[in-house]
């Protein structure tokens, strides 16, 4: 099936190779963890994928679109949509007015009937507004819709960032360690709310995340990093026992259940 693949992807920064002729899968409708190491390269590639970063090699495509030439603000208009590891929402605006941002680049009307406000304008624009309202009962933020985002609960401001990728109507979200600094409630809701996003949604994900038990729990296969390059890729419980990947990064083969 067609979904995300990236073919030998390199990329150095001043001569220091961050990824290493990285290639690997993620199937359309799956949740794919890409895993490894602090400085593994995971960042780095879902920057390669969303368009921060260009590799020097290699090759990504997107339901077999090459997606390097096209720049950062138009691949939302390819269903893509991301996360970030530090969050970056608007923090004085509300909610709702986040979530609304995601929307940006489905709007298709122009200035004119933006200003007058008429016919298609007032039509598509009530579109997206559902969408938005959609997304915003899904994760249950309507107590928090009107409130500053900055000034919610951690827990609460992931739960919006991810609302604001949802809210683009994306194919693929990249979800950069969406469970980092959470407490374990707030684990089990986000993993439940990203099981559903792929289930109900039909969203197909690819997740960076260090929470070992949530990644072998909620994937339907892992990528394993390790220096910039692919150390292992195949389902959770394969990679799990892979002696190469214990070593690198799992632990003694000993703490393994």
């Amino acid at each position: 099936m067609a979904g995300l693949k990236a073919d030998k992807i390199t990329l150095t920064f001043k001569g220091i190779a961050a990824l290493l002729d990285v290639s690997f899968t993620v199937p359309e409708g799956s949740i794919t963890s890409l895993i490894g190491p602090n400085g593994a390269g995971k960042t780095s590639m879902l920057n390669c994928v969303s368009g921060r970063y260009k590799p020097e090699k290699g090759s990504i495509s997107l339901n077999d679109r090459p997606l390097l030439s096209i720049p950062a603000y138009r691949r939302t208009e390819l269903g893509l949509s991301r996360t970030f590891q530090n969050i970056a929402l608007f923090k004085g605006l509300s909610v709702l007015d986040n979530l609304t941002v995601g929307r940006h680049q489905r709007i298709d009307y122009g200035l004119l009937s933006s200003i007058l406000y008429w016919g298609p304008a007032r039509r598509k624009e009530d579109k997206h507004r559902r969408k938005v309202e959609e997304v915003i009962d899904f994760l249950n933020l309507s107590p928090y819709r009107h409130q500053p985002a900055g000034f919610l609960p951690y827990g609460v401001q992931k739960r919006v960032e991810l609302g604001r990728a949802l809210a683009s109507d994306p194919g693929l979200i990249l979800l950069d360690e969406p469970m980092a600094g959470m407490n374990m409630e707030e684990t089990e809701d986000m993993a439940r709310y990203i099981l559903d996003i792929n289930e109900e949604w039909g969203v197909t994900i690819l997740l960076v995340e260090h929470d070992m038990g949530v990644v072998m729990d909620i994937s339907e296969q892992v990528v394993v990093l390790n220096f910039g390059s692919v150390l292992a890729e195949g389902p959770p419980a394969e990679v799990a026992r892979d002696p190469e990947v214990i070593r690198a990064y799992l632990g003694n083969e000993e703490t393994l259940p």
